[in-house]
């Protein structure tokens, strides 16, 4: 009698934990999904991953992170360079990536820095092969004491992986310039090894 009373105790736990579970991300809360137990690199960059109930997908994301506030090239000044990027993977899974977004953040005090629409193509030269991603589209702009402004692109998985796995990136967007630091590819890197394919 002791021991049915106990494996029903148990199976009623059992369920109930993963019925709430289920709720949740039927619901449309996020879930997150953590690496616990491995090694983080330290690259200094932030990288999370969460259920979108309303979209239906896991989305790993490699939060803004500074790429850099001089010029390298010599063609854009006080300007600073961010980035971020995220892997989109359908349902509740990170084995299969729909597609990979890229964001690039500019802030400035020199408006003449802006990308207009003609110059907002995407260009990247990873490990000496030019990659031609397409015109950026304008997510915000702002006006402060920094003129911030924005751009994202989508790219399909395939491409995202070259830009992750190149030892040398360098990008450009109109006149803007510039080359992806050890740390910003050591964060890709990771970013990619989020997902198990």
């Amino acid at each position: 009698m002791k021991i049915c009373l106990i494996l029903t105790c148990g199976l009623l736990l059992f369920f109930s934990t993963t019925t709430q579970q289920r709720q949740a991300t039927a619901g449309g809360l996020p879930l997150v999904i953590s690496n616990s137990g491995k090694q983080a690199p330290d690259h200094g960059g932030q990288i999370d991953s969460k259920y979108d109930g309303f979209a239906h997908e896991t989305v790993a994301t490699l939060r803004k992170m500074r790429v850099t506030c001089a010029s390298t090239k010599g063609n854009f000044k006080d300007t600073c360079v961010s980035m971020s990027a995220s892997l989109h993977c359908p349902g509740i899974q990170l084995d299969y990536v729909r597609y990979a977004t890229l964001q690039l953040v500019f802030e400035t005090k020199d408006w003449d820095q802006r990308h207009p629409l003609d110059q907002r193509n995407l260009s990247v030269v990873a490990d000496g092969q030019t990659l031609r991603l397409g015109r950026m589209e304008l997510v915000s702009q702002s006006v402060d004491t920094l003129m911030t402004e924005t751009l994202q692109v989508t790219i399909p998985y395939e491409t995202f992986k070259k830009v992750a796995l190149a030892q040398v990136v360098e990008m450009q967007v109109g006149k803007s310039k510039f080359e992806l630091r050890d740390k910003n590819l050591a964060a890709l890197r990771d970013l990619n090894n989020r997902v198990k394919l």
